[in-house]
């Protein structure tokens, strides 16, 4: 199944903008003007009950002052969890979001759901390779195959590990943002839903690479709706599909990425979902990661 109706989030205490993820995220902007982590935290707990209220189950965890960790809110880069019961860790860049990998939040999920296998792979930070979980790599579950565009967060080598350990079938490709810079992470530039891909097919700028994503997307059953590298910059790609308890498609995004799309994608996404969003604008602005990047979605069987 490529959605679940279980999600995993983190609820932050001391959210901020991280300058050691500033360097590569061009998407983050410190604000000075405003309490960042009190705006921040009413935009999570707001997206939390519009989830709630949609019939989506949300596990919400609190942070903890300590260690420090600005970017805690955005799980889904340090771990993953799978319909078969794997459960997989991943190496981050920064050394401040290695710190979010929380084996008690693993411990806590056990009692509602089964959990088989864990394998972490975080021992590639000591060779300076890194792999940032589902903001590294967009999977089609469904057809097994992991895309995945090559940045200095999103490393070939432990991509492949990855695949061979999952089954997984990797697309690589580079792609960049409109100054041409390489862009940290896949789901902010496309999405994968059960019959459809929402990308911005203008940042991979490579012909050949770009035919190659298109005919896999394609190939596996996807209609492809397309969106601008300005929409791109406004968190369109950040977007997930999920499921609600009765098993009604749900397009989740933040209404930054919702206000952005034209009357044409709103019509081609509302034939697979229905589509709801929350406004996230101080999360997005200094945490350079929007409503995809909060989601860490749980496909583990349910106990």
């Amino acid at each position: 199944m490529q959605t679940t109706n279980h999600i995993l989030m983190i609820r932050p205490v001391d959210f901020k903008f991280n300058e050691q993820t500033a360097g590569n995220n061009k998407f983050q902007v410190a604000s000075t003007e405003i309490d960042v982590q009190t705006e921040a935290l009413k935009e999570f707990d707001g997206f939390v009950d519009l989830l709630r209220k949609n019939d989506v189950d949300v596990t919400v965890v609190d942070d903890t002052l300590q260690p420090e960790t600005p970017d805690s809110i955005f799980p889904n880069n340090w771990v993953s969890f799978h319909e078969d019961g794997s459960v997989y860790l991943y190496p981050m860049f920064s050394e401040n979001r290695r710190l979010e990998r929380r084996k008690e939040i693993l411990e806590s999920l056990k009692t509602r759901f089964e959990v088989n296998h864990v394998s972490d792979l975080s021992f590639f930070e000591m060779q300076y390779a890194f792999l940032e979980g589902t903001g590294s790599m967009v999977l089609d579950r469904a057809n097994k195959i992991a895309y995945a565009c090559l940045s200095v967060r999103t490393d070939e080598e432990v991509l492949n590990n990855f695949c061979m350990l999952t089954g997984y079938e990797p697309v690589v490709f580079q792609a960049v943002d409109g100054d041409n810079f390489p862009i940290y992470h896949t789901n902010v530039m496309m999405c994968i839903g059960d019959r459809f891909a929402v990308i911005c097919l203008d940042s991979i700028r490579n012909a050949e690479e770009r035919m190659q994503v298109s005919i896999s997307l394609k190939g596996s059953g996807k209609e492809i709706i397309e969106i601008s590298l300005e929409q791109l910059n406004k968190f369109a790609g950040n977007m997930l599909q999920v499921s609600n308890a009765a098993g009604e498609s749900l397009l989740v995004m933040s209404e930054q990425a919702y206000l952005s799309l034209n009357d044409e994608q709103v019509k081609a996404l509302k034939q697979y979902s229905r589509i709801i969003y929350a406004p996230l604008y101080t999360i997005e602005k200094n945490g350079g990661g929007s409503a995809r990047c909060m989601l860490a979605e749980i496909h583990l069987p349910v106990k």
